[in-house]
């Protein structure tokens, strides 16, 4: 391929709820574009960007595929991106990285859960976007519909750039309201068309419509407005060079008609983007900052000095280990040397290439504005910034959502801990919405991501890649325990067995202290029954007896211990007799000062369309929830509450069957408190049954 220089690359991602056909319009794009001889389909299982194993046997798309190609001597960096909202962190990565976002519509079920999600987080990084209703050769289409539901969510600056004529089984024909004409797509998918004079039924709307086109673009520049206003109207070449600068600011938003599966509608889709689609010149610059003094710089992309970002990384049998970047400033060569400023390492480029799904076209350089991959760096990471040493930048990493659906996983086979933890660290390195955690208390590995598909997806990735045979369970729950009342205990420890025996006994108080000052051992002896040198023997069998639990096995907490008095032999008393003793009065002490469990309350935030308010209140309500106010946020109402953790589990599949997939939560830790008298005994229960396993 050519190379080209910024003003002549299209970065974009194709985002949109699932099933709205973005891979079969890549397709598409692709056979136009001649990159590929004839289109795959998504029951084929042979489509360019869904090659891996999972989206095979699922048939949707689960991770981004960046693909390029040549159009009107533009090149197009396309990113294809999952729309289902449990892969929504590779949506959000791709969105970070380009520069306009073609969201997708589905002909029938229109305005979706996951098109507000990706709208969202196109606004948010303030990129323009271009709306298409893709499969209109489906029965029961609603264009109108449709469009009126889009203006409805995303603003009357919504504009149909095309009208469909007779969408349904066999659509062919669309009206280009632009050039006012009606253009006819052959029927052997190849995507060409012909173009003829509007038929008169069409006329008056597609006059109406141009006339307000031309006032859209008047307003986007005031030169074009001062001519409006004196002639009336604009030429089209006028039109021409103020539609780029409307989309730019998004004073409107254009919107196509396209049927991806049979290549209908996606030529003239292509022909908009590179004639008046954002090019990296139009982003210009980005801010980041100084490596040095902190302070933000901007990065330009007609800088000297290369700045470089991660936003994936890649590891793959049938494509290797890639690291997937774009470059904001300068330009980069394969054998250039770098520093990650991220991980204050220096790292080598070496081979470069562009990715079509899984097929690689090796490239030396590629200038500022342009997207390519590179074969893995040593110690670079997703959301890691890469430069020269003379312009030492970071760029903020991308904010990916919380992932608040939990899930404990241990293998199989004893032994395959250490291959474990490298899958673990392998599947978050590609897709850092999925965590886990190793919690060392309570013994389990426990992961965490997007949702329940989320979660199936990892451990068969996991199973597949790394031979690992994996049993799942629900996460034990990081209670505490502690007492409400005052207790003492004197506890003798005498052992005999012939040669060398153990004494010690020792007299002890504990008392409640309060929420978070955690425990304080202190040592009021009078007198010489007890040696001091005893008193850390005492302290260390009171924090091992704090550690493991007494109640339940889970950690203690709040508590003040007093060691008062005791009784040691002269030749018998030693150590570990003081140790096993200090841990044996604890206990005691512990179990006689009302001892008791506190419960991990979560912070939760819900995000629901106000008519689903009154049911999620409700299903907080019955899990002990407690409602702490509510916010407005667009559209939404966010719902805030305090809810136990124990009754989190699989809320987030909870709350998208409440909401009819349009809700959405986050929760973090917000404190501890008593758990209800009764439920104690049955989490103690639940918690002796565990450990006898």
């Amino acid at each position: 391929m050519k190379e080209f220089r910024s003003d002549d690359i299209r970065n974009f991602s194709i985002v949109g709820h699932g099933a709205s056909g973005k891979t079969m319009l890549c397709e598409a794009m692709l056979a136009c574009a001649g990159e590929i001889t004839r289109m795959g389909s998504i029951e084929a299982k042979n489509t360019v960007s869904d090659y891996h194993h999972d989206e095979h046997e699922r048939q949707i798309s689960i991770h981004s595929s960046p693909l390029h190609l040549e159009w009107m001597n533009k090149k197009f960096n396309i990113i294809d991106t999952p729309g289902y909202l449990d892969f929504i962190g590779e949506a959000i990565s791709s969105l970070a990285v380009v520069d306009m976002a073609v969201v997708l519509l589905h002909a029938v079920n229109g305005v979706e859960v996951g098109t507000e999600q990706v709208w969202s987080f196109a606004s948010k990084n303030n990129i323009p976007k271009v709306l298409v209703v893709n499969g209109l050769d489906r029965d029961h289409t609603k264009f109108d519909d449709i469009l009126n539901n889009t203006k409805d969510h995303f603003g009357k600056n919504v504009f149909p750039m095309q009208l469909p004529v007779n969408a349904g089984p066999g659509f062919n024909q669309i009206i280009d309201v632009l050039r006012s004409e009606l253009i006819t797509y052959n029927t052997d998918g190849s995507g060409k068309y012909t173009e003829s004079d509007l038929p008169d039924e069409w006329k008056s709307r597609v006059e109406e419509l141009h006339q307000e086109l031309i006032e859209f673009v008047a307003e986007s520049d005031d030169t074009l407005l001062e001519k409006f206003f004196e002639q009336g109207n604009l030429s089209e070449d006028e039109m021409r060079s103020g539609i780029h600068d409307a989309i730019q600011n998004q004073s409107f938003i254009p919107l196509f008609c396209t049927s991806a599966s049979i290549n209908v509608g996606v030529t003239r889709l292509m022909e908009f983007v590179s004639k008046y689609g954002s090019s990296p010149v139009d982003r210009g610059t980005v801010i980041a900052k100084s490596l040095k003094s902190d302070e933000e710089v901007s990065v330009n992309l007609d800088g000297d000095e290369p700045v470089v970002n991660v936003f994936k990384t890649i590891s793959e049998a049938h494509v290797g280990d890639l690291s997937f970047f774009r470059v904001y400033s300068g330009s980069v060569n394969a054998g250039m040397d770098m520093l990650n400023t991220t991980r204050s390492k220096t790292e080598r480029f070496g081979q470069m290439y562009l990715l079509n799904g899984k097929n690689r076209m090796s490239v030396n350089h590629l200038y500022a504005g342009d997207i390519g991959a590179v074969v893995k760096l040593k110690d670079t990471h997703t959301s890691n910034t890469l430069c020269s040493q003379k312009f030492q930048v970071i760029m903020d990493p991308v904010m990916l959502p919380n992932s608040n659906i939990h899930m404990g996983i241990i293998p199989k086979a004893k032994g395959d801990e250490e291959k474990l933890a490298i899958g673990l660290s392998t599947l978050h390195e590609e897709d850092p919405t999925f965590v886990y955690q190793v919690d060392p208390e309570l013994h389990q590995t426990v992961i965490s991501g997007q949702g329940e598909l989320h979660l199936q997806v990892s451990i068969q990735r996991l199973q597949r890649r790394f031979g690992i045979e994996i049993n799942t369970f629900k996460p034990r729950i990081p209670f505490r325990e502690t007492i409400k009342g005052k207790g003492e205990a004197k506890y003798r420890h005498k052992k005999q067995s012939g040669g060398a025996g153990q004494f010690a006994e020792v007299w002890m108080r504990i008392e409640p202290k309060g929420r978070g000052e955690g425990v304080e051992f202190i040592s009021s002896l009078v007198g010489q029954n007890v040696d001091r040198v005893f008193v850390p023997s005492v302290e260390k069998g009171v924090l091992s007896a704090c550690e493991d639990g007494v109640l339940a096995n889970y950690r203690v907490v709040d508590l003040k211990v007093d060691f008062y008095d005791g009784k040691q032999h002269p030749v018998d008393s030693k150590d570990i007799a003081f140790q096993i003793a200090g841990k044996g009065a604890f206990k005691e002490a512990f179990n006689n000062a009302q001892p008791c469990l506190l419960e991990p309350i979560m912070d939760v935030e819900v995000k629901v369309p106000e008519d689903f308010m009154g049911d999620v209140m409700g299903d907080a309500s019955s899990r002990r929830g407690k409602i702490m106010g509510m916010d407005n946020e667009g559209s939404f109402q966010v719902i805030k509450a305090k809810i136990p953790q124990s009754e989190l589990y699989h809320y987030s599949t909870a709350i998208r069957s409440l909401t009819g997939g349009r809700g959405l939560h986050s929760e973090s830790f917000s404190h501890y408190e008593y758990l209800p008298k009764e439920l104690q005994k049955r989490f103690v229960t639940e918690s002796k049954n565990d450990d006898s396993e």
